[in-house]
C-alpha cells in the first residue's frame, strides 16, 4: 500500500529502525529517535544500492517521489544516482571556489597589503553591497563584459557615478588577477572603458555655501563613506580654502609643523605666488591622519592606481 500523510504522521518510533515502502524503491525508514528519512533502493550493474533523499516533514511525500522518478529516469539512461550525486556535489564544490566572489577574496587578499587598513576595508565592503550581490556567485570563467556593465549600471542608476566607474576598474583587477593565476582565460573588463558604459561627468560650477550651511557641510565631511584619504582631503580643504589643484598636489615638505603653516608653491598657485596658509590645530590633526594613511611619501595625496602622482580631483 502507498504511503499518504496521515498514515507517515501516525507511524511511532520503535526499538529497532524500521521501513515503510512507498514502492518502486522509495522506502521511509522511521529512527527510534522518531526521526524519519527518505531512502531509493535501486540496483545498478546487478548491484544493491541505496541513495539518501533527506528527512521528512522537510522533504515532504509528493518531493520524495520525484525524486524517485528522476533517480529513476538516470539509472534508465544508464548513469548510476549514487555516481551522478557526487559528481554534482564535486561540480558545486569546485564552482564555489572558483566563483567570482572567491576569486575576488583572494585578489582582495593579495592586494591589500600595500593599502591602509582603513581603504582597504572600503574597497571590500563596496564589493560586497555592489558586486558580490550580482555576480559573486557566478564562476570566474562566466563573467562577460555585459554582466560586469550590467553591475556598474546598477550602481550608476543610483547616481553613484564614481562608485561605478571604480568598481569597473576592481573588476578588471580581480579578473586580471584570475587570469594570472589560471583560474580564467582572458578578463571581459579589458574590452570595456568607464567611458564606454557610463555617463560623462558633467562639470559643473557649483555656487558658494553661505556661512550658515558650513556646520551642515563639515558634518555630511565627517560621515563620507568614500576613501578615506578623499574624506580627509576634503576636511583640510574646508580648513584651509585652498584650491582642489593646489590640495592633491600638497607635499610634505610644504607643511611646517613647527611655525603651522604650508607653504604653497607658486609654480602650483593661479596667480603664481608663493600662498602662506596658517594651520589650525583641526588643521594638524587631519594632516596627522593624512600621513598615516599616504605611508608618508612625498606627496599627501598620493594616486591609488597612478605611482608618483597625485590623486585625481575627487567626485
Amino acid at each position: 500500500m502507498k504511503l499518504t500523510d496521515p498514515i507517515i504522521k501516525a507511524a511511532k518510533p520503535q526499538d529497532k529502525p524500521y521501513p515503510m515502502a512507498d514502492g518502486e524503491g522509495l522506502v521511509l525508514h522511521v529512527q527510534p529517535t522518531g526521526a524519519k528519512w527518505w531512502r531509493f533502493r535501486y540496483r545498478f550493474a546487478g548491484k544493491a544500492k541505496m541513495l539518501s533523499l533527506g528527512v521528512y516533514p522537510d522533504v515532504t511525500l509528493k518531493a520524495a517521489r520525484i525524486e524517485r522518478d528522476r533517480l529513476k529516469d538516470l539509472i534508465k539512461q544508464g548513469i548510476d544516482p549514487s555516481q551522478n550525486r557526487q559528481e554534482e556535489t564535486l561540480a558545486a564544490k569546485l564552482t564555489a571556489e572558483n566563483s567570482f566572489e572567491s576569486v575576488a577574496r583572494l585578489w582582495w587578499a593579495d592586494w591589500k597589503a600595500s593599502r591602509s587598513e582603513r581603504h582597504a576595508d572600503y574597497v571590500l565592503r563596496r564589493l560586497e553591497a555592489d558586486v558580490f550581490t550580482v555576480i559573486g556567485a557566478k564562476p570566474v570563467t562566466d563573467i562577460t563584459a555585459p554582466l560586469l556593465l550590467m553591475t556598474v549600471k546598477k550602481i550608476e542608476e543610483r547616481g553613484a557615478l564614481d562608485i561605478a566607474k571604480r568598481a569597473l576598474q576592481t573588476c578588471g583587477q580581480i579578473m586580471r588577477y584570475a587570469v594570472a593565476h589560471g583560474l580564467a582565460e582572458r578578463n571581459p573588463a579589458a574590452d570595456v572603458k568607464p567611458a564606454d558604459a557610463l555617463k560623462a561627468h558633467k562639470k559643473t560650477n557649483y555656487a558658494r555655501l553661505s556661512a550658515k550651511e558650513l556646520p551642515e557641510l563639515l558634518r555630511q565631511i565627517d560621515q563620507y563613506d568614500g576613501q578615506a584619504l578623499t574624506r580627509l582631503a576634503l576636511q583640510l580643504m574646508a580648513h584651509t580654502f585652498v584650491r582642489t589643484g593646489e590640495l592633491i598636489g600638497a607635499r610634505g615638505e610644504e607643511i611646517d609643523l613647527v611655525a603651522k603653516t604650508w607653504r604653497i608653491p607658486a609654480e602650483r598657485m593661479k596667480m603664481k605666488t608663493e600662498h602662506i596658509v596658517p594651520l589650525s590645530a583641526q588643521s594638524l590633526a587631519v594632516i596627522e591622519d593624512i600621513r598615516k594613511i599616504s605611508g608618508g611619501g612625498p606627496l599627501l595625496f598620493p594616486g591609488e592606481r597612478r605611482e608618483g602622482k597625485a590623486m585625481c580631483v575627487f567626485r
